[in-house]
């Protein structure tokens, strides 16, 4: 079904999780031009908020839930959208297009967007179970986590990824210490080149945290019901007085599952954040999605993954074009650094560093042959820019230009 066939202005659409994504999904359904009913389900108890901050202003005290709200509590009332805050939906019936929620109530749809979600993957071990063993996807993770810190405390992340250190940062800030635990002989060995891994360890290291590399994990240990420490694989008890696991998510399919939509690590989507059913749309972190740049199927955790895919359903529910598909970006906030990556490294078969990374502003391409797939940049925003647009547009550069930082980006065309 196209976006011309679909549109329909006054349809009720039920939008099942109101993170970023399903709370970005409602504002642009009325922005083009929606006037049928929404309905906003969400399990937290807050309205829909930015995420990004909870692992820097939250914990450091800079930010709370007003000030990262994506809009006031009056639009929602303003704008017709009914918020069912604190709702758990159970079961999608497609055949009379109804959810039902662990209330008993049931909410009918005309359409329905799902953007539940990915919810953080959790150590089976011992102890796991402890007070003091946490997580970092909500607010009120973010809160129990800043409740842990504070000058002489002991954290101890498990997991060396962007999350992983931001907190990690994040503690420093606050007096506390801090210790990473990664399986990996590196850092942000799933994410990042040698590079990046590197230039981020010892960035960390000069501001006071510790690293445990090629570490496993055997158990939590702890006393009266609450963490106290770290047994590595090895037999070492390491103490602390709270830990952050940081070993990736897993998306909140299980809706989608169970109603028969197909399903690959996330809920499978067209370009218009379409499944199967033409009646339903899955966005944010939830969604496996086509990414036509690099001709495959892949799933997202960013923001700007987030709200493109709410354009994407929004569009398609109202019949209008829907926005020209954009190239992946993320980016990270630790210390004084501002870690900004544009597209994917897929297929790419060498690195160019481009600039200066004993002062902290460098760039790292990745290129298939002389094409740009990735740009990770360090304080270099030019670098980024013309990264995102010379991906976009698939232009060929010169290596020699690129590896040359008194060259322009501007200038690094073939």
């Amino acid at each position: 079904m196209s976006a011309s066939e679909s549109g329909d202005l006054n349809a009720r659409v039920v939008i099942v999780g109101a993170g970023h994504a399903g709370g970005s999904a409602a504002a642009f359904l009325r922005q083009y031009g929606h006037t049928g009913p929404i309905v906003l389900i969400g399990e937290e108890p807050l309205l829909p908020y930015q995420r990004p901050p909870l692992s820097k202003g939250w914990l450091k005290g800079e930010a709370d839930a007003d000030s990262l709200s994506l809009k006031p509590a009056e639009w929602y009332a303003e704008n017709n959208v009914s918020l069912r805050l604190g709702g758990v939906v159970t079961r999608i019936n497609r055949s009379e297009q109804v959810v039902h929620l662990a209330s008993g109530e049931t909410c009918p749809y005309d359409y329905l967007i799902l953007a539940t979600g990915a919810r953080a993957r959790m150590l089976p071990i011992p102890g796991a179970d402890l007070a003091g063993v946490m997580a970092l996807r909500t607010a009120a993770d973010a809160e129990r986590l800043k409740n842990a810190l504070g000058p002489g405390k002991r954290l101890a992340v498990v997991g060396g990824g962007y999350v992983g250190l931001e907190a990690a940062a994040s503690a420093r800030a606050l007096g506390s210490h801090a210790m990473i635990i990664e399986r990996e002989d590196r850092v942000l060995a799933r994410v990042a080149c040698h590079a990046l891994s590197s230039f981020f360890q010892d960035y960390h290291s000069a501001r006071g945290v510790n690293f445990e590399l090629n570490a496993g994990v055997e158990s939590f240990e702890g006393a009266d019901g609450h963490v106290t420490g770290v047994r590595f694989s090895d037999g070492r008890l390491v103490a602390c007085d709270a830990v952050l696991v940081g070993v990736g998510a897993i998306p909140n399919d299980d809706l989608a599952k169970d109603a028969g939509l197909d399903c690959a690590n996330g809920v499978v989507v067209d370009l218009e954040a379409r499944t199967q059913d033409a009646r339903i749309f899955a966005i944010g972190d939830v969604s496996h999605r086509p990414l036509p740049l690099y001709e495959r199927q892949f799933r997202l955790e960013s923001v700007p993954n987030a709200l493109e895919q709410a354009k994407q359903a929004a569009a398609a529910i109202v019949g209008r074009p829907g926005p020209t598909p954009e190239v992946p970006w993320f980016w990270s906030d630790q210390y004084d650094l501002k870690l900004q990556i544009a597209g994917l490294p897929f297929d790419a078969d060498r690195i160019i560093v481009r600039g200066d990374v004993t002062a902290a502003k460098f760039a790292v391409f990745h290129m298939k042959g002389d094409l740009i797939q990735a740009v990770e940049a360090v304080n270099s925003p030019p670098e980024f820019m013309a990264g995102k647009q010379l991906i976009a547009k698939r232009t060929p550069v010169s290596v020699e230009k690129l590896a040359d930082a008194t060259v322009s980006m501007k200038d690094v065309a073939a």
